[in-house]
């Protein structure tokens, strides 16, 4: 169980203290897949990035299985079972494909490069490949998420796994998503993407820091598709149309 518990986030920009996340209350229950979603600028990925330590709190508390990790750092929590996937994965100049997979696995004596088959990419043509510039975008998306895979973590964001790919591969790894989540898993993926939103168990819609709307798949996004197809009707505002599926 991962809970957020009145928590706030403030960010400096030029000596301005702006406030981002505002008293945020939410729990996480193992077994479930959330979605978090909202306009840009909501605070999605800003409430996951808390939840992962890269971002310290200003206020309030981050409890995961019954501790306090508040104060904890980014790898500490990564140890104790928290996985991220970025929006834009970073890049390891001098390091192998298959390097980063033998890390990410939890059990050593195992072969790391099935995952790469699971996300769409050939394990010969990719482990020996450098995590370089020499990988488009889309590639390392996957690749990220692959490792993610691999670390097999108690909790998994994936924070917008459809930036960046195409549409083939967009409808693959929502696959490897869904078949890869488990009953004493937690999975938390920011997205706009009608696909994914109807794949999970909650979803969590935030607006202006706050979180505006949280219930069931069935209950809530109703409510999105309705108030995004009145929007539509005047002026389509949906980030991705290909694949977001424009009610309009």
């Amino acid at each position: 169980m991962l809970s957020l518990k009145n928590l706030s986030l403030e960010m400096e920009v030029e000596e301005l203290k702006i406030p981002i996340l505002h008293d945020i209350n939410i729990t996480f229950e193992a077994g479930k897949m959330y979605a978090l979603t909202g306009p840009n600028g909501s605070g999605k990925s800003s409430l996951a990035r808390v939840a992962m330590g890269i971002y310290p709190a200003t206020g309030g508390q981050v409890i995961f299985e019954g501790k306090d990790i508040t104060s904890l750092n980014i790898t500490e929590r990564a140890r104790m079972g928290i996985g991220y996937a970025f929006q834009q994965p970073p890049r390891f100049k001098g390091m192998l494909v298959e390097d980063l997979l033998d890390l990410a696995m939890k059990e050593k004596n195992g072969p790391s490069c099935h995952v790469l088959h699971e996300i769409g990419l050939c394990p010969d043509e990719y482990r020996t490949r450098a995590l370089d510039n020499s990988l488009s975008g889309g590639e390392m998306k996957r690749i990220e998420i692959a490792t993610l895979l691999a670390m097999a973590p108690k909790v998994r964001i994936f924070d917008e796994p459809e930036a960046g790919i195409d549409l083939w591969s967009f409808r693959q790894l929502i696959e490897v998503i869904g078949s890869s989540h488990s009953a004493d898993s937690i999975t938390v993926v920011i997205s706009h993407q009608e696909k994914i939103l109807n794949m999970v168990d909650e979803i969590i819609l935030m607006r202006d820091g706050t979180i505006e709307m949280r219930g069931s798949r069935d209950e809530i996004w109703p409510q999105i598709k309705e108030s995004a197809s009145c929007t539509c009707r005047q002026s389509c505002t949906l980030e991705d149309e290909q694949y977001a599926e424009c009610p309009r």
